[in-house]
């Protein structure tokens, strides 16, 4: 097993100033490393921009852009979509902010961040329910990644075309090499830490604003610069706004992964107004455009010729000429893979890393979930409606009640103190050690929000609320924890003995 040096002891020792006096409790290898502590202050460097870019990337993929074009062929009109995104996008900026100011605040990553409301060894559950659906999610993206770079190199090299015909584990030997060529682009931008992450979303956040304007601008000219604002009888009065809240409800709901792990970004801010200008650019002025440009896409398409496309792979794939094509397919690609390591690549990466601290860093966890990304074989699970439906559906309706607790924990019961030291250490005095390392009151909070959360989510009798079923979850997640700890003189305790962390110390 690894050994503490000193100089971890002190580091952490140092964290909180009103800690002069108290007996420190041993660190834990199997909880502490350096790539889990809190960050330090000269390590805090990512600002207002590297945030609008990280934005700008996750906002502006492929996935979104299904998904409000869809909402146009679903008879939403381009005013009631807006709408939908504007009220959308600023709930997502609110609960970004949250969650974005316990990462900076206290430094910590989320997997440890959860040691503070589910227990030092608790914690895992709510880390691993975010990294099975991260791992998924980027095996599916690296393939949908991988099927565009096909698309390109047939078209510069038709002759490639013969390489694509057979089947190797459900892939062709095309596809194969694709695959594996884009996984090995992706971690070997990893492979350089969380720094080189932030350079990389910084250099292709412009791209991909810039990539996808070009798109809508193209689009307009051909549409005579005259676009159909609706495709039929868009909805009114009460029926309208139904669709307008659930669409925007489904937009959160799609943020439901960032939501919960943004503290894996933000605890490299080095403070909140950064957090919350970056936020605002990157989310709701962001979003907003977004929308806008989904909508002149919609419209442009339809009123050229009545077709209601499915997303904007439709719209480039009639682009006229070969080299417009390569430089569309190449923005697909950035903005793909960029998504993918922001969103599907980082939290796995934290979360093994907490698995086994005395084994994994923070790269080698990369590389251990990217590679078991290869082994499910993702394709097959794309191709699986009932396991994108009730699998990673199913774990989708667990974010809700997990981000409810968390920060009801930490903002209404302890009141953003927390005691660092003893978040690595497993003694049972430890502030966080509760009943074997599991906070017993959390998990009896979570259990009956997330069974009402996936029935909403899954069952077809409760369709007009599944989408709804985030807020839901969060919300008696938050009141039942809050109800129970209030309740609980030993969670009153360790709440009144946690200590105010001033991140400036770090």
């Amino acid at each position: 097993m690894a050994s503490i040096s000193r100089s971890d002891v002190d580091q952490l020792d140092a964290l909180p100033a009103d800690t002069a006096g108290r007996s420190p409790l041993a660190l834990s290898p199997r909880l502490y490393s350096a790539d889990l502590a809190p960050t330090r202050a000269a390590n805090r460097t990512w600002g207002r921009y590297s945030l609008f870019a990280l934005w700008t990337n996750d906002v502006h993929n492929i996935a979104n852009y299904s998904f409000a074009i869809g909402l146009f062929a679903l008879g939403l009109s381009g005013a009631q979509i807006l709408c939908a995104f504007a009220l959308g996008a600023l709930v997502i900026y609110g609960l970004m902010n949250l969650s974005g100011y316990m990462g900076q605040k206290t430094g910590l990553p989320y997997p440890v961040l959860c040691r503070i409301s589910f227990g030092i060894h608790g914690a895992q559950i709510p880390a691993l329910i975010r990294a099975v659906i991260a791992i998924a999610w980027f095996g599916i993206q690296t393939y949908l990644a991988s099927v565009v770079l096909r698309v390109l190199l047939t078209a510069i090299a038709p002759d490639l075309k013969a390489y694509d015909q057979n089947s190797i584990l459900g892939l062709s030997t095309l596809g194969w090499l694709t695959f594996l060529g884009i996984w090995c682009v992706q971690v070997a931008i990893f492979a350089y830490g969380m720094e080189m992450v932030r350079r990389f979303e910084s250099i292709t956040g412009p791209i991909i604003l810039v990539a996808f304007a070009c798109l809508a601008g193209w689009m307009y000219w051909r549409s005579g610069l005259s676009i159909a604002w609706s495709s039929g009888n868009a909805p009114t009065g009460s029926t309208m706004w139904l669709k307008v809240l659930g669409a925007a409800a489904l937009w959160v709901s799609l943020y439901g992964t960032m939501i919960l792990n943004f503290c894996d970004f933000t605890r490299n801010c080095p403070d909140r107004r950064t957090i919350s200008v970056g936020n605002f650019w990157g989310l709701p002025v962001n979003m907003l455009g977004f929308a806008l440009i989904a909508v002149v896409l919609a419209g442009a398409q339809f009123s050229i010729d009545g077709k209601l496309v499915q997303g904007p792979t439709e719209i480039v794939a009639a682009i006229p000429n070969t080299a417009g094509l390569v430089l569309a397919c190449l923005a697909f690609l950035i903005v793909t893979v960029a998504v993918n390591i922001m969103a599907n690549f980082v939290a796995p990466a934290y979360v093994l890393a907490n698995l086994a601290p005395n084994l994994l860093n923070f790269r080698r966890a990369g590389l251990l979930s990217a590679a078991i990304a290869v082994v499910i074989l993702p394709w097959h699970l794309y191709n699986s409606p009932s396991v994108i439906v009730y699998f990673l559906g199913g774990l989708g309706a667990l974010l809700g009640p997990l981000y409810g607790i968390i920060v009801t924990d930490y903002y209404l019961i302890r009141r953003s103190r927390v005691n660092l030291p003893q978040l690595y250490s497993e003694s049972p005095e430890a502030a966080y050690h509760y009943s074997g390392g599991v906070n017993l009151r959390a998990v009896a909070a979570f259990i009956p929000a997330a069974l009402i959360a996936i029935v909403l989510a899954l069952v077809p009798a409760f369709e007009t609320l599944s989408q709804f079923s985030w807020f839901f979850g969060a919300g008696l997640g938050g009141l039942i924890h809050y109800a129970i700890a209030n309740r609980s003189a030993r969670y009153q305790e360790v709440s009144g003995e946690s200590i105010a962390v001033d991140s400036a110390q770090h």
